[in-house]
């Protein structure tokens, strides 16, 4: 150690001094060489201000500064600024009043004598305690206390004063309608999902609305952002002062209000389990309608603005805030969707379930993203599975309708039964769902054998489908089979095929024109369209055979004998009482399809009118003379304008003119 000439000539007063005193000599005594007494003798006077602050603990003195007259006259100043607003003095605008500082200047040196009298307390807190420090103390505590209770009502007037009501006109105005998916014959489907007697094509015009989606940039101001700053500030002065539980009170009670002001605006209403069971269906639809846009709306528009306006004034306490803020709006949507999701299910409320199960489940990220309330996310992922659960009930109500429909009243006309019509639109309107469906629904083996084993079903076709193509094929062959049953109902067998004709065509022609045919595929298309043809044989003989065998020469001469000339009169008789027949019933038979109409009408006429021609052409002379038009009634040109009478749905009678004879 080097040695040092330094020696300190003042080390402190009183008991300090005596105490360096006797080390002085203490150090002098020890047998040591000189530069090392020097050194120690150093090193004990380092210690002199240490030894000065542990005499005054010992002697109970502080040596902490105290507070400088500047310091108390700001605190007075400010403590003077608080108790002037109190509302106690004349002057001070009343609590109930729409703004408490007079002025944007009032609120700033409202807020710096908050700052002061804050500051205040940090620096008496370690001045010396005594009598006077503890007035001092209370006198701040009185004034922050005061200065709280008056910034709690101004956060709170001026979050309502600032707050911007929700414009729904513009914010509807802003979502796009390219995801609207119409369907002009949603109507078919009916008012009344659960009778197929019911539906009907008079209000084709119906189509089932999936919902809007919203625009990326649609954007709405939650509060007047010239009162954002204003907002920010004097949540931050309650917030240092340990005023945290009043001010998110405060402001989450005021936007929790705000928010179900906006599902008002929405249209969604506060409802219980009890009063959703109880309402009509087409009104339930409507609400329903409603809350898929407002979880849209509210999710990606007005939860994301909150969060965005509790980080900008609360920054570190903003995801309590904003959790708490959000709570009862999220509760609100998520309390409605869980009592529809347990109303009766039926094949009608499926694409509505859907609809509302799409908006939740895409909604459901940002959703998690903005609220950290773990109730809330696990209340919203419960709600999902339970839409879930319903759309697949309501589906299986869907495939039960179509496999135990029973209705023995036929189709007096042999025309279109209710059941294709509402089959074929359901299914067109399942594709549109294609996404959802195929991670609800599943196919069990028992399916799989039903199909099989009743329907003849190919199961390497069953490999390569969806979940939801599957079970679609499965009720089509339901659909099919039922058909068969139904036309078991008609006593005429003609009338049979004429009714599988016309609902086999109009299950076809749904199916090419749609995305069905891609489901069901091209060699399914070219096997209905040969049963087709099949019936069209069938109704030909079933219906025709009678008047043709009137046509035949079998049974009738050459010669012009009497009893040549009685069996031709009774083949014309017979084959006009035939014809006639067929023209009165198959009049009021209907084939709603034109097409289908016309072929069927060119099958006839292929059939008859050659073989009544020719017929004519080979006997008709035998009947010359004056009786001739009794028997020879009708011309072939005659025959082939009656024919185009056939279907349309309307009887008529021929009421024939005898000719003259020639």
């Amino acid at each position: 150690m080097a040695a040092t000439t330094t020696t300190p000539t003042s080390l402190g007063d009183g008991a300090d001094d005596r105490l360096l005193a006797t080390a002085q000599q203490i150090v002098r005594s020890l047998n040591t060489p000189k530069e090392v007494r020097e050194d120690m003798l150093l090193i004990f006077s380092s210690f002199d201000n240490r030894l000065s602050s542990i005499t005054d603990l010992i002697n109970g003195e502080d040596s902490r500064p105290s507070a400088t007259e500047e310091d108390l006259d700001r605190f007075q100043a400010a403590e003077k600024v608080i108790l002037r607003w109190d509302g106690s003095g004349s002057g001070a605008p009343s609590r109930e009043s729409n703004s408490l500082l007079h002025s944007r200047g009032d609120v700033v040196e409202y807020l710096c004598a908050v700052d002061d009298i804050i500051q205040w307390i940090e620096q008496i807190s370690i001045a010396p305690s005594g009598k006077e420090t503890q007035i001092l103390i209370d006198r701040a505590d009185n004034a922050i206390q005061l200065a709280m209770s008056r910034l709690e009502d101004e956060l709170r007037h001026a979050l309502i004063r600032n707050t911007v009501p929700l414009d729904a006109d513009r914010l509807y105005g802003s979502i796009r309608r390219d995801s609207l998916s119409f369907s002009s014959n949603y109507g078919e489907l009916g008012e009344n999902f659960e009778s197929f007697d019911e539906v009907n094509d008079c209000d084709s015009a119906r189509f089932h609305e999936r919902g809007a989606s919203l625009a990326d940039d649609v954007f709405v101001d939650l509060i007047n952002p010239d009162g954002v700053e204003e907002l920010r500030e004097i949540a931050d002065r309650m917030l240092k002062s340990g005023y945290e539980r009043e001010c998110l009170q405060v402001y989450s009670n005021i936007r929790r209000d705000a928010l179900d002001e906006c599902l008002a605006i929405l249209g969604v209403e506060r409802l219980s389990i009890e009063e959703v069971q109880r309402i009509q269906w087409y009104l339930l639809d409507e609400k329903m309608k409603k809350w898929i846009y407002a979880v849209k709306i509210v999710v990606r528009v007005l939860l994301t603005g909150e969060k965005r306006l509790c980080d900008c004034i609360f920054e570190e306490y903003s995801d309590a805030c904003f959790n708490e803020t959000a709570k009862g709006c999220v509760m609100q949507l998520l309390n409605f969707g869980e009592a529809v999701a347990i109303i009766r299910r039926s094949p009608e409320k499926l694409f509505r379930i859907l609809d509302m199960y799409e908006a939740l489940r895409d909604a459901f990220p940002d959703l998690e993203a903005l609220i950290s309330d773990d109730f809330v996310i696990s209340e919203a992922k419960g709600l999902l599975t339970v839409l879930g659960e319903a759309a697949k009930g309501s589906f299986a109500e869907f495939e039960n309708a179509v496999r135990n429909e029973t209705s023995k009243r036929p189709v007096l006309t042999g025309g279109l039964h209710p059941m294709p019509r509402y089959v074929m639109n359901y299914m067109k309107l399942l594709m549109d769902y294609g996404d959802s469906l195929d991670s609800l629904l599943e196919v069990s083996e028992e399916d799989l054998d039903r199909f099989q084993k009743t329907h003849g079903g190919d199961s390497s076709q069953l490999e390569t489908m969806s979940p939801l193509h599957q079970r679609m094929l499965f009720s089509m062959s339901e659909l099919e089979y039922n058909l068969q049953e139904k036309s078991r109902i008609y006593e005429d067998s003609a009338m049979q095929y004429i009714f599988l004709m016309n609902n086999i065509y109009y299950i076809v022609r749904k199916v090419k024109d749609s995305d069905l045919r891609n489901v069901l595929g091209d060699d399914w298309v070219r096997k209905r369209r040969g049963q087709i043809r099949q019936y069209a044989t069938a109704y030909l003989r079933a219906s025709w055979t009678k008047a043709l065998s009137c046509l035949k020469d079998e049974g009738i001469g050459g010669s012009s004998s009497n009893a040549s000339k009685n069996a031709l009169k009774e083949r014309f008789k017979n084959f006009n009482a035939c014809f006639e027949d067929i023209y009165r019933i198959q009049t009021a038979w209907n084939v709603p399809d034109a097409q289908l109409r016309e072929e069927l009408r060119i099958s006839i006429s292929e059939k008859v009118i050659p073989a009544y021609r020719s017929f004519v052409g080979r006997f008709g002379s035998q009947l010359e003379g004056r009786h001739a038009g009794k028997y020879i009634k009708y011309t072939a040109e005659d025959l082939e304008s009656y024919l185009l009478h056939l279907f349309e749905g309307e009887p008529k009678v021929l009421h024939h003119v005898r000719r003259k004879s020639t």
